[in-house]
């Protein structure tokens, strides 16, 4: 017998013997399914309507890279993630043959200048410089891995000019002095791994004129490592400033403010994804964080839906008043506006009381969050568009506008839709899921299971690996000087010096038949309404 008869004869065992495998899994299975009492497509069609759960299962990565149209995914379509993404890869933001936008949908419009202003022009911080990192591509072949080149870049910070900086809590002992207008929003580490949190504080640093707020969940080492500016949030669960049995400690809060990365407090009313207290799932709560955060590893934690400490407007200004006192620093409160009633009342207990917030960060419908429930996330609290309008026009009514600064929050990941956000009364604003973007998030959408894929999401040790700082945070800077340099483009087409000049006359509205409102008077019509 030849080697090729002996190579036959094993070959067709091993075939024989992997098709008996086959036949016994196959008939296995068969009687499992037939005699389960849970799936009827399995009692039905055994084994093979196993497809059909497959196929459930991995449909939303079919949709995401296969089916779903450029601009159709949610919560952001594949050409607004690729948007953040190469912003932040490749430090740039042009793109080619033209918009990918329904100019046949209804929709807001920045409403540009005849003569524009040059870029000499433009009234910015000239003499400051960042120095990150980014990616050149150099071939894109159809088979094989993307070849490029990461190299150093400088360019300008794109701050605004001292003399157009924004002050939060002018008259307080330690006023926060803001000369970018872009911030990260509420991400506490517990929601987000170290890796996740170390990456976007070096990343903003890296960046300057910016700030990043802790989330409700306490001040971590992590948010410190960057030395970038802090708003550190107190939610109703008091996270970092609470004693053993959950009640305010003052003793912590004045250590925290003593802090000098610390410029503000921000007290969480709510947020436009979840109008109720947070949560976060018992397998997140290491040991670390029940330390930071001052409650029991290993359990889940769910924080009150209100502050037990006040319950009206006069009462949280009392509580407002407290922590400004014992801080020096500037307080605000985050918000999420339900109609005109919420907006008229905040700003009439304001004038009544002569207190109030220094800034308020209102949050619209449309913001995210690590874990929610979808009653809460689709139907409760307005999107900013028009959350927004009603703040500020409430504000100005009851003349308290000029105490107070706007942040704005929700989906403001592209340079025109922060644009239209501060021409509607915002002074700055917040971005979450933008900035998630910049160190990996691939929408996988499981950040509240732990289980995110590319660690971003998780304080799974063995999942965060995969997240490198030290190539993430300059995603992260890349992003938000990218951002900032969008801001004073638009500006300059607008005929106006600095995005700070944003006002409701540059941005009209066109409706679904294609009539055209100045902001004002759309909004003028809907309060009519």
């Amino acid at each position: 017998m030849n080697l090729a008869d002996v190579l036959i004869i094993v070959g067709s065992v091993i075939i024989c013997f992997i098709f008996l495998v086959l036949i016994v899994i196959g008939l296995y299975l068969y009687f499992i399914d037939r005699s389960q009492k849970q799936h009827p497509v399995l009692r039905n069609y055994p084994v093979i309507g196993r497809a059909r759960y497959l196929f459930e299962t991995i449909g939303p990565e079919l949709r995401q890279y296969l089916f779903d149209h450029d601009t159709e995914g949610k919560p952001f379509s594949r050409f607004e993630y690729q948007t953040i993404v190469k912003s932040a890869k490749y430090k740039r933001d042009v793109i080619g043959y033209g918009s990918l936008r329904d100019f046949e949908k209804p929709g807001f419009y920045i409403r540009n200048s005849m003569f524009p202003k040059l870029t000499e022009e433009l009234k910015m911080d000239q003499e400051t410089r960042v120095k990150t990192k980014r990616y050149i591509l150099l071939n894109e072949p159809l088979f094989g891995q993307r070849k490029e080149k990461w190299e150093d870049h400088e360019s300008k910070a794109f701050l605004l000019h001292d003399d157009d900086a924004i002050v939060i809590g002018e008259h307080t002992k330690h006023p926060f002095i803001v000369k970018g207008q872009i911030g990260m929003s509420g991400m506490s580490y517990g929601a987000l791994g170290k890796n996740a949190i170390t990456a976007l504080s070096e990343g903003l640093g890296i960046a300057k004129g910016t700030w990043m707020n802790t989330g409700e969940g306490g001040l971590s080492d992590y948010h410190l490592k960057g030395n970038v500016d802090i708003i550190m949030q107190i939610g109703p669960g008091l996270f970092g400033v609470r004693d053993r049995e959950g009640n305010f400690n003052w003793d912590a809060l004045v250590e925290k403010s003593q802090i000098p990365q610390v410029k503000a407090f921000e007290i969480k009313l709510a947020q436009g994804a979840k109008t109720r207290g947070g949560h976060i799932d018992a397998e997140k709560v290491t040991e670390e964080i029940a330390r930071i955060r001052m409650v029991e590893p290993y359990t889940s934690i769910d924080s009150p839906n209100r502050f037990k400490e006040f319950n009206d407007f006069h009462t949280l200004f009392d509580f407002i008043e407290q922590i400004r006192e014992k801080s020096g620093k500037p307080v605000g409160m985050k918000v999420v506006i339900g109609s005109p009633h919420e907006a008229e009342a905040l700003a009439k207990a304001m004038k009544e009381s002569g207190k109030g917030p220094d800034f308020i960060t209102v949050d619209g419908g449309e913001g995210g969050t690590g874990a929610t429930y979808q009653e809460l996330a689709d139907s409760v609290g307005l999107p900013l568009k028009a959350a927004l309008p009603l703040l500020q026009n409430a504000l100005v009514k009851h003349g308290v506008r000029e105490r107070v600064k706007i942040i704005a929050s929700g989906k403001l990941f592209s340079a025109d839709r922060i644009a239209i956000a501060l021409a509607m009364g915002a002074d700055l604003v917040n971005i979450a899921r933008g900035f998630m973007i910049t160190v990996g998030c691939i929408q996988a959408l499981k950040c509240h299971s732990n289980a995110c894929p590319v660690g971003v999401a998780t304080t799974d040790p063995d999942l965060q690996k995969a997240l490198v700082i030290d190539e993430k945070k300059y995603r992260t800077a890349n992003y938000v000087i990218t951002l900032r340099e969008g801001l004073f483009r638009i500006a300059a087409a607008c005929g106006i010096d600095s995005p700070v000049h944003f006002k409701p006359e540059h941005v009209v509205y066109k409706d679904e038949k294609g009539r055209v409102f100045p902001l004002e008077e759309y909004y003028q019509t809907l309060l009519e309404k």
